[in-house]
């Protein structure tokens, strides 16, 4: 269908908008001089545009019974098997519902992606399969993966589902915590690896200097694996730099911790309000835990963790505004592979279905529009430039130390809202336990949740922090740890999203 030669009523509605005064003759003029500009839209259409790579064969799969998914936490079934050999060979996998699988259909948690199903397969799905690894379906999501629940969001399903032993390794997604947040809650290990070194080629957006994805599983030698097949450059996104290549990352998994130095993050504790007694405890008797792998341990001080929330908060809320509202999930102003099926579709349930969306979408997007219209994202950029002080604060600790330590989450897990439940706990249960995840997601460094002790029937998360593109020293801290002190059970009974 061709482009269409706006009305002179339409411009001078954009005219309005943009503060320009202008006569009739004026918009007329301007219809005019865009006969030309819109032939080139026209020809667009005519051309054949790239499409992402299908290379092994599937069905379409079906969306399970509720007697083949008790836990809730699959939304789509599907059995795709990838190469007969590889790293991966054996081993089982869910997808994170904001990833496309081609000819599977995805919804990322919302009615407004309703019918959609993706055209290709995104980088990291062709690398697992690629490797031998067979997808087993995708896992629910909160919607747009902006909530959160009982086993935490958004990547609830793909926790539940490891944690529940109904795959080996889950594709999880990580904006303000939403990898470490589930494997928290349900006794898992879950990497949110350093910004960019694993490509979102084929992924649900959020705002593109906050995206992540990575791997989570039941040990940590099943993280370090799956990070090996998905990690390095595509090519295809701007998140990532041409030289951030990954690591043969099983190799770190000695056993020991021997002379690593942990910096225990004093303003990672106590946060008013929020944090747990029994949770801050058992986090610092498990990094004291490290002293006795042959590690030193020592506290520090690091103030600006504190205002990470804050720092987030701006850049996430009109990001994310800009970015998967205003830009239809794909935006503009990045090199890269665009998913312009996945936008058609978007657009139209974002516009005709806007009721629909979750009430932690609704009141993101209204006040990511207001501080735009009223602030001119002066506070977005603010917030970026805030970013790189917590970055370098970061940086210094991470000199003194080399990984550091603190709660994942300050809380156990909580209960779920009730369908009665106010505007105001739903949103509040979505935001109150990310204080200590959102900085490392602005920050860019690698963060992994180690589960370290369960109290009160429930899990209790450490979170190690390393240094920018230092995944292995993460993980063989991680590994020591789980080999020596604490290798907890996957905690099914947390695993039970809604």
């Amino acid at each position: 269908m061709p482009v269409k030669t706006p009305t002179l009523e339409g411009l001078g509605r954009i005219a309005s908008r943009f503060g320009l005064s202008v006569t009739q003759d004026d918009l007329r003029s301007y219809q005019g001089l865009m006969g030309g500009m819109l032939a080139s839209y026209n020809r667009l259409d005519q051309l054949p545009e790239p499409t992402l790579a299908v290379k092994y064969p599937r069905d379409a799969g079906y969306r399970p019974a509720p007697a083949e998914n008790p836990l809730g936490a699959w939304y789509w079934r599907t059995h795709i098997t990838g190469a007969s050999s590889g790293p991966l060979a054996g081993k089982t996998l869910a997808i994170k519902d904001n990833v496309c699988v081609a000819g599977v259909p995805m919804m990322n948690g919302s009615s407004v992606l309703e019918g959609y199903v993706p055209r290709g397969d995104a980088t990291i799905v062709t690398r697992i399969l690629d490797a031998g690894g067979t997808i087993l379906g995708k896992a629910v999501c909160e919607s747009l993966t902006t909530t959160t629940v009982t086993t935490g969001g958004s990547s609830s399903g793909s926790g539940a589902l490891v944690a529940a032993g109904a795959v080996d390794m889950a594709i999880g997604g990580d904006q303000g915590g939403s990898i470490r947040i589930p494997s928290c809650w349900c006794g898992i290990y879950g990497l949110k690896p350093t910004y960019g070194l694993v490509p979102y080629t084929g992924i649900f957006p959020i705002e593109l200097t906050l995206d992540h994805t990575g791997p989570m599983a039941r040990t940590v030698a099943d993280v370090a694996l799956l990070l090996e097949v998905i990690a390095g450059p595509d090519g295809l996104d701007p998140r990532q730099r041409a030289d951030q290549q990954g690591d043969a990352y099983t190799r770190a998994l000695t056993g020991h911790a021997r002379e690593l130095r942990l910096g225990i993050v004093e303003e990672g504790f106590g946060w008013p309000g929020a944090s747990e007694a029994d949770v801050d405890a058992a986090v610092r008797e498990a990094a004291h835990a490290f002293e006795r792998l042959g590690a030193t341990v020592t506290s520090l001080s690091l103030p600006l963790h504190r205002h990470g929330v804050d720092i987030w908060t701006a850049i996430g809320i009109e990001g994310a505004t800009m970015l998967m509202v205003q830009g239809n999930s794909m935006g503009t102003n990045w090199k890269g592979h665009y998913a312009t099926d996945l936008l058609d579709v978007y657009a139209r349930g974002r516009l005709t279905r806007a009721d629909d969306l979750s009430e932690t979408v609704k009141v993101v997007m209204l006040l990511g529009q207001y501080m735009q219209e009223h602030y001119h994202g002066r506070y977005y950029a603010k917030g970026q430039n805030l970013g790189w002080l917590l970055t370098q604060a970061y940086d210094v600790a991470l000199q003194a130390c080399d990984v550091l330590v603190m709660p994942t989450l300050p809380m156990k897990a909580t209960m779920l809202p009730a369908p009665e439940a106010s505007r105001e706990e739903t949103v509040a249960r979505a935001f109150e336990m990310t204080v200590n995840t959102m900085p490392t997601d602005v920050t860019g460094h690698p963060a992994l949740n180690v589960p370290c002790a369960v109290s009160g029937g429930l899990p209790v998360g450490m979170m190690l922090i390393g240094r920018r593109g230092e995944e292995a020293t993460v993980l063989r801290a991680a590994h020591a740890f789980e080999q020596q002190v604490f290798a907890a059970p996957p905690v099914a009974t947390a695993a039970a999203p809604g």
